[in-house]
């Protein structure tokens, strides 16, 4: 039996200082400290490269972001970020130093026990901070807003109307005299603070339209901003914080991501359980739960939800209408039950964020149509729609198909039966033949047979070398 030649490389990464350890086959040890900026980070790779030929760097998500992996990636190396909320802990330790967790980093890569996470490109992380710097400006338009109301309220007064606000409300501030000098400058120093913060708030709302132009998902925002209580910047809040929502293979998936689902502490024939788990990604868990809000009136297609979904396919409306029907008869059925209020606007965006990943799916393809790592330079200038749609609705709408072409490729494809197309590797349809042990529909061998056929004969450029592996 051959010993694994991988260096696993743990990394405790602060601000200044990055502490190294190396797990081999057979030891643990120690390397050292180097300090946090990218020149240190250089040279230890360069020394460590030296020494060892295979190498994967492991370091815990934190402040410091994803600099450190595009950094090592960069150079060719495998480089793995973790959760720190998922790493594995004793119950018993009590100590902890930035020696110990590099080494107990590495320890866990070699035994295969971290589950690295989605690591976002540069451009789809710029649209992350643009979107938070947002938040962070609602929060502080919040925060001067209360401020203001409280100095009001010491003073005994109170607006007369309902609404807070509003061109009336704030009509009625600006004609507010207050008793004491020191008190009016308090008061207009507040006032200010309002406009300035409502001001920034304005132009990061427009600097995230104008970005949204250029942005690679603009397809997905436009797709759930045909969901009832999702516009433009409710969308982009979403894909910008969960990226790549292909990457989910169920919905489920998708909501233990958000932590809307339940936790649970079941032994035995008991089960028990209880709030939902708040895991993952906060900020897009309180996107849908405020969209989730809506859901209490009845299901209609008001003007703005017409205007968003008139460019949107067909297919994208009619689950949207599905989701409505679905969604605002779930909220009534469980208000009926007297359930708490805030409990029905969780469990409605749990199921609000299966349609959303629902929303998602086919747009993948829309991707693949003009990526050369999809189709492998099959398209010069891309796919029409029609013809795209031909080929794969089969796939998306028949649970059957998909059925059958996953055990298709899984039994039926070897790994030398596939056609080297540019930088991507498909499967030659053409060649394949089911075996006995692959229980392959006909229907399936049909689609994927004529889906590849079609596709080699209309769009195959001059001058691509087409090589079988």
């Amino acid at each position: 039996m051959t010993k694994s030649s991988t260096v696993f490389v743990g990394m405790d990464v602060h601000k200044e200082s990055i502490e190294i350890a190396l797990a081999q086959e057979d030891e643990v040890r120690r390397f050292g400290r180097i300090a946090g900026d990218a020149a240190s980070v250089d040279r230890a790779v360069r020394k460590l490269r030296s020494a060892h030929r295979d190498m994967v760097f492991v370091y815990e998500a934190g402040p410091c972001g994803f600099w450190l992996y595009r950094r090592v990636a960069g150079q060719g190396l495998k480089c793995m970020v973790v959760s720190p909320s998922m790493t594995p802990k004793r119950a018993g330790e009590r100590i902890k130093t930035d020696r110990r967790d590099a080494v107990k980093l590495a320890r866990l890569a070699r035994a295969g026990e971290l589950t690295a996470i989605y690591v976002p490109d540069e451009r789809d992380e710029a649209m992350r901070d643009l979107v938070r710097a947002r938040e962070d400006a609602v929060s502080m338009q919040r925060q001067a807003r209360q401020r203001l109301q409280a100095l009001l309220l010491r003073n005994e007064i109170r607006y007369p109307k309902r609404t807070a606000w509003t061109e009336a409300h704030r009509r009625w501030i600006a004609h507010i005299k207050l008793a004491q000098p020191t008190q009016q400058i308090a008061f207009e120093e507040y006032v200010q603070a309002i406009q300035e913060a409502g001001a920034r708030l304005q132009r990061l709302s427009s600097a995230i339209t104008a970005a949204l132009e250029s942005w690679r998902w603009k397809p997905v925002v436009e797709a759930l901003q045909a969901l009832r209580g999702i516009q433009e910047l409710h969308a982009v809040r979403i894909v910008a914080e969960l990226g790549d929502l292909t990457r989910f293979d169920s919905p489920r998936g998708l909501m233990g991501y958000l932590g809307l689902i339940p936790s649970e502490h079941s032994t035995g024939a008991r089960r028990r359980q209880g709030g939902i788990t708040k895991a993952g990604n906060s900020s897009a868990r309180r996107a849908l739960v405020e969209a989730a809000h809506v859901y209490r009136f009845p299901a209609r297609v008001s003007r703005g939800i017409a205007k968003r979904q008139s460019a949107l396919d067909a297919r994208i409306c009619a689950l949207s209408w599905k989701a409505q029907v679905r969604l605002c008869g779930r909220f009534r059925t469980l208000s009926a039950r007297g359930m708490q209020r805030n409990k029905v606007v969780v469990a409605i965006a749990r199921e609000l964020s299966g349609f959303v990943w629902a929303i998602a799916q086919p747009l993948r393809m829309a991707a693949l149509r003009h990526s050369p790592i999809g189709f492998g330079w099959l398209a010069k200038h891309g796919i029409p729609k029609e013809l795209t749609r031909s080929w794969l609705n089969p796939l998306l709408a028949d649970r059957g198909v998909r059925r059958d072409v996953r055990k298709l490729l899984k039994g039926a494809v070897s790994p030398r039966s596939g056609m080297t197309l540019g930088m991507a590797t498909v499967p030659s349809f053409s060649s394949v033949r089911p075996s006995s042990s692959v229980k392959a529909s006909s229907a399936a061998c049909a689609w994927a047979a004529s889906a590849w056929a079609a596709a080699r004969a209309a769009w195959w450029p001059e001058g691509v070398c087409c090589a079988a592996s």
